[in-house]
Protein backbone atom coordinates (compact mmCIF):
# COMPACT_ATOMS: atom_id res chain seq x y z
CA UNK A 1 0.00 0.00 0.00
CA UNK A 2 1.31 3.72 -0.86
CA UNK A 3 2.08 5.40 2.32
CA UNK A 4 2.72 9.19 2.98
CA UNK A 5 4.15 10.45 5.61
CA UNK A 6 4.98 13.86 7.01
CA UNK A 7 7.96 14.89 9.66
CA UNK A 8 6.84 17.83 11.19
CA UNK A 9 10.41 19.56 12.63
CA UNK A 10 13.26 18.18 11.68
CA UNK A 11 15.97 18.22 14.20
CA UNK A 12 17.64 15.62 15.89
CA UNK A 13 15.23 12.69 16.47
CA UNK A 14 14.13 13.50 12.65
CA UNK A 15 17.71 13.06 11.51
CA UNK A 16 18.17 9.55 13.18
CA UNK A 17 14.40 8.25 12.00
CA UNK A 18 14.96 9.59 8.32
CA UNK A 19 17.36 6.95 6.81
CA UNK A 20 14.72 4.09 8.03
CA UNK A 21 11.33 6.10 7.07
CA UNK A 22 12.69 7.50 3.36
CA UNK A 23 13.64 3.73 2.35
CA UNK A 24 9.85 2.46 3.60
CA UNK A 25 7.86 5.64 2.50
CA UNK A 26 6.48 6.32 -1.27
CA UNK A 27 6.07 9.94 -0.08
CA UNK A 28 7.99 11.22 2.57
CA UNK A 29 8.13 15.37 3.60
CA UNK A 30 10.07 17.25 6.03
CA UNK A 31 8.31 19.45 7.59
CA UNK A 32 9.91 22.57 9.05
CA UNK A 33 6.92 25.23 9.17
CA UNK A 34 4.60 25.35 11.59
CA UNK A 35 2.67 28.20 11.09
CA UNK A 36 -0.42 27.20 9.41
CA UNK A 37 1.37 28.03 6.05
CA UNK A 38 0.79 26.38 2.14
CA UNK A 39 4.22 24.29 2.64
CA UNK A 40 1.94 22.96 5.56
CA UNK A 41 -0.62 21.71 3.38
CA UNK A 42 1.51 20.63 1.18
CA UNK A 43 2.87 18.16 3.20
CA UNK A 44 -0.03 17.10 5.60
CA UNK A 45 -2.70 17.49 3.10
CA UNK A 46 -2.19 13.81 1.44
CA UNK A 47 -0.29 12.20 4.33
CA UNK A 48 -1.28 9.00 5.60
CA UNK A 49 0.47 9.94 8.87
CA UNK A 50 2.42 12.75 10.52
CA UNK A 51 5.45 12.53 13.05
CA UNK A 52 5.40 15.44 15.19
CA UNK A 53 9.05 15.55 16.52
CA UNK A 54 9.44 19.72 17.26
CA UNK A 55 11.19 21.09 20.51
CA UNK A 56 8.37 20.62 23.86
CA UNK A 57 7.56 24.31 23.94
CA UNK A 58 6.25 23.80 20.44
CA UNK A 59 4.76 20.81 20.41
CA UNK A 60 0.78 21.93 21.41
CA UNK A 61 1.39 24.93 18.59
CA UNK A 62 2.75 21.91 15.31
CA UNK A 63 -0.72 19.92 16.37
CA UNK A 64 -3.30 22.83 15.90
CA UNK A 65 -1.26 23.59 12.75
CA UNK A 66 -1.01 20.32 11.78
CA UNK A 67 -4.93 19.80 12.44
CA UNK A 68 -6.03 22.66 9.68
CA UNK A 69 -4.37 20.56 6.68
CA UNK A 70 -4.18 16.40 7.87
CA UNK A 71 -6.44 14.46 5.87
CA UNK A 72 -9.47 13.19 7.58
CA UNK A 73 -8.09 9.21 9.35
CA UNK A 74 -4.35 10.32 9.19
CA UNK A 75 -2.84 9.58 12.09
CA UNK A 76 -1.01 11.96 13.99
CA UNK A 77 2.01 10.54 16.40
CA UNK A 78 3.31 13.03 18.99
CA UNK A 79 6.77 12.08 20.12
CA UNK A 80 7.17 14.86 21.67
CA UNK A 81 8.50 14.74 25.30
CA UNK A 82 5.76 16.88 26.94
CA UNK A 83 3.32 17.02 29.98
CA UNK A 84 0.54 14.98 29.40
CA UNK A 85 -2.19 17.38 30.09
CA UNK A 86 -0.41 19.37 27.10
CA UNK A 87 -0.45 15.60 25.04
CA UNK A 88 -3.86 15.70 26.03
CA UNK A 89 -4.69 19.43 24.72
CA UNK A 90 -2.81 18.33 21.22
CA UNK A 91 -5.28 15.48 21.00
CA UNK A 92 -8.48 17.62 21.19
CA UNK A 93 -7.11 19.91 18.31
CA UNK A 94 -6.31 16.67 16.03
CA UNK A 95 -9.60 14.54 16.75
CA UNK A 96 -11.64 17.34 16.19
CA UNK A 97 -10.29 17.75 12.81
CA UNK A 98 -10.87 14.21 11.89
CA UNK A 99 -7.61 12.97 12.92
CA UNK A 100 -6.00 9.73 14.92
CA UNK A 101 -3.61 10.66 17.51
CA UNK A 102 -1.05 8.62 19.09
CA UNK A 103 0.29 9.89 22.32
CA UNK A 104 3.97 8.27 21.90
CA UNK A 105 7.13 8.41 23.85
CA UNK A 106 10.87 8.41 23.07
CA UNK A 107 12.12 6.45 25.98
CA UNK A 108 16.09 6.37 24.88
CA UNK A 109 18.16 8.59 23.16
CA UNK A 110 17.59 8.57 18.94
CA UNK A 111 21.41 8.01 18.58
CA UNK A 112 22.38 5.19 17.63
CA UNK A 113 19.08 3.67 18.15
CA UNK A 114 17.55 5.35 15.18
CA UNK A 115 14.27 3.28 14.61
CA UNK A 116 15.07 0.93 17.19
CA UNK A 117 14.54 3.35 19.97
CA UNK A 118 11.76 1.68 22.36
CA UNK A 119 8.53 3.86 22.28
CA UNK A 120 5.68 3.36 24.27
CA UNK A 121 2.34 4.15 22.75
CA UNK A 122 -1.31 4.86 24.30
CA UNK A 123 -4.56 6.18 23.90
CA UNK A 124 -7.74 5.09 21.46
CA UNK A 125 -5.31 4.50 18.76
CA UNK A 126 -2.93 2.58 20.13
CA UNK A 127 -3.39 -0.51 18.58
CA UNK A 128 -3.96 0.30 15.14
CA UNK A 129 -1.30 3.43 15.63
CA UNK A 130 1.36 1.06 16.64
CA UNK A 131 1.30 -1.35 13.92
CA UNK A 132 1.22 1.13 11.41
CA UNK A 133 4.73 2.32 13.71
CA UNK A 134 6.09 -1.05 12.93
CA UNK A 135 5.32 -1.52 9.33
CA UNK A 136 7.03 1.47 8.13
CA UNK A 137 10.02 0.84 10.62
CA UNK A 138 10.23 1.14 14.83
CA UNK A 139 11.25 -2.15 15.56
CA UNK A 140 10.53 -1.54 19.19
CA UNK A 141 7.02 -0.31 19.68
CA UNK A 142 4.93 -0.82 22.84
CA UNK A 143 1.35 -0.48 23.91
CA UNK A 144 0.77 0.55 27.71
CA UNK A 145 -3.00 0.64 28.16
CA UNK A 146 -4.66 3.41 28.73
CA UNK A 147 -5.63 6.65 27.27
CA UNK A 148 -4.02 9.61 25.68
CA UNK A 149 -1.55 11.04 28.28
CA UNK A 150 -0.53 7.39 29.60
CA UNK A 151 2.58 6.81 27.81
CA UNK A 152 3.84 10.35 28.33
CA UNK A 153 3.60 9.85 32.13
CA UNK A 154 5.57 7.15 32.16
CA UNK A 155 8.37 9.10 30.04
CA UNK A 156 7.62 12.62 32.02
CA UNK A 157 8.16 11.37 35.44
CA UNK A 158 10.44 8.63 34.44
CA UNK A 159 12.44 11.74 33.66
CA UNK A 160 12.84 13.38 37.19
CA UNK A 161 15.05 10.35 37.90
CA UNK A 162 17.23 10.24 34.58
CA UNK A 163 17.72 13.96 34.14
CA UNK A 164 17.95 14.72 38.38
CA UNK A 165 20.96 12.31 38.07
CA UNK A 166 22.79 14.73 35.52
CA UNK A 167 22.05 17.72 37.29
CA UNK A 168 23.03 15.80 40.26
CA UNK A 169 26.23 15.06 38.80
CA UNK A 170 27.29 18.10 37.36
CA UNK A 171 26.57 19.70 41.08
CA UNK A 172 28.83 17.48 42.50
CA UNK A 173 31.76 16.72 40.25
CA UNK A 174 31.73 20.87 39.40
CA UNK A 175 32.12 21.33 43.42
CA UNK A 176 34.42 18.85 43.96
CA UNK A 177 37.06 20.00 40.85
CA UNK A 178 36.82 23.99 42.24
CA UNK A 179 37.39 21.96 45.89
CA UNK A 180 40.60 20.24 43.94
CA UNK A 181 39.40 16.62 45.49
CA UNK A 182 37.57 15.52 42.12
CA UNK A 183 39.13 12.08 42.11
CA UNK A 184 38.90 11.34 46.05
CA UNK A 185 34.63 11.81 45.67
CA UNK A 186 34.57 10.10 42.28
CA UNK A 187 36.67 7.00 44.13
CA UNK A 188 34.43 7.18 47.06
CA UNK A 189 31.33 6.58 44.87
CA UNK A 190 33.22 3.63 43.47
CA UNK A 191 33.98 2.43 46.55
CA UNK A 192 29.49 2.25 47.27
CA UNK A 193 27.92 -0.63 47.19
CA UNK A 194 26.11 -1.65 43.95
CA UNK A 195 22.99 -0.45 43.31
CA UNK A 196 20.08 -2.45 43.66
CA UNK A 197 16.93 -2.72 41.33
CA UNK A 198 15.05 0.64 41.56
CA UNK A 199 11.80 -0.96 43.50
CA UNK A 200 14.44 -1.86 46.12
CA UNK A 201 16.50 1.20 45.70
CA UNK A 202 13.14 3.29 46.45
CA UNK A 203 11.97 1.56 49.15
CA UNK A 204 15.55 1.81 50.73
CA UNK A 205 15.53 5.67 50.34
CA UNK A 206 12.27 6.30 51.56
CA UNK A 207 12.90 4.02 54.45
CA UNK A 208 16.12 6.56 55.41
CA UNK A 209 14.35 10.16 54.94
CA UNK A 210 11.13 8.41 56.57
CA UNK A 211 13.71 7.44 59.82
CA UNK A 212 16.17 10.20 59.14
CA UNK A 213 15.15 13.25 57.40
CA UNK A 214 16.09 15.76 59.53
CA UNK A 215 19.11 14.66 60.62
CA UNK A 216 19.84 14.07 56.79
CA UNK A 217 18.55 17.51 55.99
CA UNK A 218 20.12 19.31 58.25
CA UNK A 219 23.94 17.35 56.58
CA UNK A 220 22.82 18.63 53.64
CA UNK A 221 22.25 22.25 54.59
CA UNK A 222 25.82 22.24 55.29
CA UNK A 223 26.52 20.71 51.63
CA UNK A 224 24.61 23.29 50.51
CA UNK A 225 27.05 26.36 52.32
CA UNK A 226 30.12 24.02 51.05
CA UNK A 227 28.82 24.68 47.72
CA UNK A 228 27.82 28.13 47.81
CA UNK A 229 31.35 28.66 49.38
CA UNK A 230 32.99 27.12 46.16
CA UNK A 231 30.37 29.45 44.10
CA UNK A 232 29.69 26.35 41.61
CA UNK A 233 25.96 26.30 43.09
CA UNK A 234 23.52 24.24 44.83
CA UNK A 235 19.91 24.35 43.62
CA UNK A 236 19.79 20.63 43.49
CA UNK A 237 20.98 20.06 46.76
CA UNK A 238 18.47 22.61 48.41
CA UNK A 239 16.10 20.91 46.68
CA UNK A 240 17.25 17.75 48.65
CA UNK A 241 17.06 19.76 51.71
CA UNK A 242 13.41 20.66 51.30
CA UNK A 243 12.40 16.42 50.25
CA UNK A 244 14.16 15.45 53.11
CA UNK A 245 13.19 17.61 55.71
CA UNK A 246 9.63 17.47 54.49
CA UNK A 247 9.20 13.99 54.97
CA UNK A 248 11.46 14.02 58.25
CA UNK A 249 8.96 15.99 60.13
CA UNK A 250 6.23 13.71 59.95
CA UNK A 251 7.61 11.90 62.46
CA UNK A 252 6.69 8.12 61.68
CA UNK A 253 7.88 4.91 62.32
CA UNK A 254 8.81 3.35 58.52
CA UNK A 255 6.39 0.74 57.49
CA UNK A 256 7.81 -2.76 55.38
CA UNK A 257 7.71 -2.51 52.13
CA UNK A 258 7.29 0.43 49.13
CA UNK A 259 3.69 0.32 48.73
CA UNK A 260 2.86 0.65 52.83
CA UNK A 261 5.57 3.70 52.40
CA UNK A 262 4.10 5.33 49.61
CA UNK A 263 0.01 5.05 50.59
CA UNK A 264 1.30 6.62 54.60
CA UNK A 265 3.05 9.49 52.30
CA UNK A 266 0.26 9.81 50.56
CA UNK A 267 -2.01 9.73 53.32
CA UNK A 268 0.11 12.15 55.40
CA UNK A 269 0.17 15.03 52.99
CA UNK A 270 3.54 14.90 51.90
CA UNK A 271 3.80 14.52 48.85
CA UNK A 272 3.40 17.80 47.42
Amino acid sequence: MERRLALIGYGEAANAFAPTLAATMRHFDRLTERSGTASDAEALVDAHAALSLVTADQALAAATSAARHLSAGAFFFDMNSVAPDTKRAAAQAIEAAGGRYVDVAVMAPVHPAGTDVPLLVSGPHATSGSAFLTAIGFGKVRIVAGDIGRASSIKMIRSVMVKGIEALSAECVLAADAAGVLDEVLSSLNASPAPRDWAARADYNLDRMIEHGLRRAAEMEEVAKTLDALGTGSVMTRGTVMRQRAIGTLGIEAPAGLSAKLNLLRLSGSTA
